[in-house]
């Protein structure tokens, strides 16, 4: 079986997790709209694995979880619409709004107007430094730790790292064990964490300590390390008008 269609398989099974898991997230924590981008835009996450998941890349760029104007509207981490439509060459499906969906937060589609800035971002400085989709995805594949677009009751975008270890800790475990699929299938060398919590995630998953690689279960070394996040919350994204932050992230993905 391809690369591709195991990733598929894979992403499956993680969503079948995090979909059973809504319920007692939005009942047990501060999450009031806890919704699925590998359930209801499934259509365009897969056509993001069957057509970039076997260009050979061997690092790997692991996100949080989504945002609601990336992910959340194209099934592609860090996805903002432009980049899905343009450059990932993704086919507008429509989709279907959960039932639980944010009012304020509506599922439109590749055709929301508003565009992720963490993920334009991202993925224009992985085109401008590798140059073609191809060459970008021969060398790097982009993923999030978490599927899950977690929103409170006023819309505000929460993450994993702020909710309950009791409630989230199966979903991470869930999200760990798909990570660990991943690197296997694509036989990953190295990831970089996008942002610390990532990284952190991803030394927990591969039994890692602060410092050194991690070890797969077929005893091979995984490199680990963390460039700074995009986010336009964050200060180190924007000093030097953006010009450290896309410093940072070429010496990351260089060394």
């Amino acid at each position: 079986m391809g690369a591709e269609k195991r990733l598929i398989e894979a992403a499956k099974r993680l969503s079948d997790v995090c979909d059973k898991a809504i319920p007692a997230l939005e009942k047990k924590t501060i999450v009031a709209h806890a919704t699925n981008p590998l359930d209801y835009a499934w259509a365009h996450h897969e056509q993001y694995l069957s057509k970039w998941g076997g260009h050979g890349a061997k690092t790997l760029l692991l996100g949080m979880n989504p945002g609601p104007w990336g992910m959340a509207q194209t099934g592609v981490p860090f996805g903002s619409t432009d980049i899905a439509r343009i450059n990932l060459q993704i086919k507008p499906h429509e989709l279907r709004t959960p039932n639980n969906a944010h009012p304020k937060r509506p599922i439109i589609g590749l055709n929301m107007e508003r565009q992720e800035i963490s993920g334009q971002r991202l993925w224009n400085l992985l085109f401008q430094h590798y140059g073609t989709a191809k060459s970008v995805f021969s060398e790097v594949f982009v993923l999030n730790h978490c599927p899950l677009l977690l929103l409170g009751e006023t819309g505000k975008n929460l993450t994993p790292d702020n909710l309950p270890t009791t409630v989230m800790k199966p979903i991470l475990e869930a999200c760990d064990n798909h990570l660990m699929e991943i690197i296997e299938i694509l036989q990953i060398q190295r990831i970089i964490g996008v942002g610390k919590y990532a990284e952190k995630r991803a030394r927990m998953a591969l039994g890692a300590g602060k410092i050194g690689p991690g070890i797969t279960k077929s005893g091979r070394e995984i490199e680990i390390s963390s460039c700074w996040h995009p986010s336009p919350a964050s200060p180190l994204s924007n000093r030097n008008g953006g010009a450290d932050w896309r410093d940072n992230v070429i010496k990351c993905l260089e060394d």
